[in-house]
């Protein structure tokens, strides 16, 4: 029997004698609804209208259908409503939905397939930006700008901004799939990856930098300070910002920076050693009498003074955790330039640094959710550009979850949950002279939601 690759029906086990036939010809349906939502997100915060403004688009734009602002929103838009590759727009590019979202009336052609997206993502360089396949280029350091610039436009324009901010500095790897551009094996996650360096506050990105494996984890972060501080200090003169990260990121130059910054502090994780146990020795000792006495682990901190014998220039303040576990003896160490007065150790260590895990799982949510691994180009350029687009994806489902709407589930929401609850819901599309309809079942759970989060976006 031959396989109709190509079938558009068919049938399932009846019910009450009746069969049951499912057809693939809703022509006008859609199952993202959510793209209303995402649209409304973008008429307010202008993430894609900006994105843009880092591209130069070389193309005649006489003889192109799809401008630069609708390739760049339907690629966008894919990645929050679950399309992970561009192969997946040869069909989704006829969701009437998405032609809406993208600001086009619905029509038979549709909007662009994989292989426009393609040459958006081959990211051209100045030299290669005239050639017939590659003539759309982007600005690397107008992208990396506008990550902050979105973060400083979350505060009301004209304040001061916020008495204090933490920045989280850390990095992750990206499998690589295939014989591609900077391939290197990695020893410490087994494999052959990019190594990205991301800098968040609080859940927003400010950064996210493309990095061969080959590179110390460090690599990169003091340009990074330089250009994020500089944009943070053009609007806010006096906030005290706060360097945070583990002790991969211990190096003398992040240190030493810091230091020579007005109101810039760091909490640092510090890889213990022989003079740093024998420090604290007898605070080891006595978190293990304690540990022996009441059965449940226990905690003793200790402010130091301490100074390396070849990389510092000098004495720092470091925290010592004398930490004593079923397993056994558990000391952590960190440095910081915070003064002790307003940072006792304790506090320090578990409210200030142990926090920095909320960064660790915004990681691994834009990962997972927004395929920020996905990054199957060959060149690194591209695979740039592909981790941009997962970061600016990644900004969609941060100011969803931010509405402050009658919702207590939406706040600690996941982007999977806020795909699945918000985004992925059926919707049928009418056309006619006056007006477009979009149509949602009565039975959506989560309408309430809907129009709370449409009222918080018009305000």
């Amino acid at each position: 029997m031959k396989t109709d690759c190509n079938q558009s029906e068919f049938e399932l086990q009846g019910i009450d004698g009746k069969s049951i036939v499912i057809k693939k010809d809703g022509a006008a349906i859609s199952s993202d609804g959510g793209l209303i939502l995402l649209s409304l997100i973008e008429s307010k915060y202008r993430i894609i209208s900006r994105l843009a403004g880092a591209f130069h688009d070389l193309r005649n734009q006489k003889l192109i259908t799809h401008t630069l602002i609708t390739i760049l929103s339907q690629r966008i838009f894919g990645l929050c409503q679950g399309y992970e590759d561009i192969n997946d727009h040869d069909d989704w590019r006829l969701d009437p939905l998405l032609a809406i979202a993208c600001g086009k009336i619905p029509d038979d052609d549709g909007l662009a397939g994989k292989s426009t997206l393609n040459r958006l993502e081959l990211g051209a360089t100045p030299t290669t930006a005239k050639s017939r396949y590659k003539n759309i280029r982007y600005d690397d350091p107008v992208l990396r700008k506008l990550l902050v610039e979105l973060f400083l436009d979350t505060f009301p324009c004209g304040t001061r901004g916020p008495r204090e901010i933490v920045i989280d500095v850390d990095s992750t790897d990206d499998p690589l799939h295939g014989n591609q551009e900077g391939r290197y094996f990695h020893g410490y996650y087994d494999e052959y990856c990019y190594l990205p360096l991301y800098l968040f506050v609080g859940e927003f990105p400010l950064w996210a930098e493309l990095r061969t494996a080959d590179i110390d984890p460090a690599e990169g972060v003091v340009p990074a300070l330089e250009e994020i501080v500089g944009e943070i200090r053009k609007r806010w003169k006096r906030t005290r910002i706060i360097l945070r990260g583990d002790s991969g990121f211990n190096r003398p130059d992040i240190l030493d920076w810091c230091e020579s910054q007005d109101r810039v502090f760091y909490v640092i994780g510090l890889p213990k050693n022989k003079r740093l146990i024998r420090a604290v020795n007898g605070s080891i000792r006595q978190a293990a009498m304690l540990f022996k006495q009441t059965g449940t682990s226990c905690r003793i901190f200790r402010d130091i003074r301490y100074k390396t014998k070849k990389t510092w220039e000098k004495t720092r303040r470091v925290v010592a955790k004398a930490e004593h576990l079923s397993e056994g003896a558990n000391p952590r160490f960190i440095v910081t330039n915070l003064d002790i007065k307003s940072w006792g150790a304790r506090k320090l260590y578990e409210d200030l640094y142990c926090a920095r895990g909320n960064m660790e799982n915004r990681i691994k949510e834009q990962k997972l959710f927004m395929f920020a691994d996905r990054l199957s180009s060959h060149t690194i350029r591209a695979n740039q550009l592909r981790l941009w687009f997962s970061t600016f994806a990644f900004l969609f489902t941060i100011f969803l979850r931010n509405q402050k709407v009658d919702d207590p589930t939406l706040p600690s929401a996941q982007a999977s949950t806020i795909r699945l609850k918000l985004l992925k819901v059926a919707a049928r599309v009418s056309v006619s002279v006056r007006r477009v309809v979009i149509h949602i079942p009565e039975a959506f759970p989560y309408w309430e939601t809907w129009l709370g989060i449409r009222e918080r976006l018009l305000i």
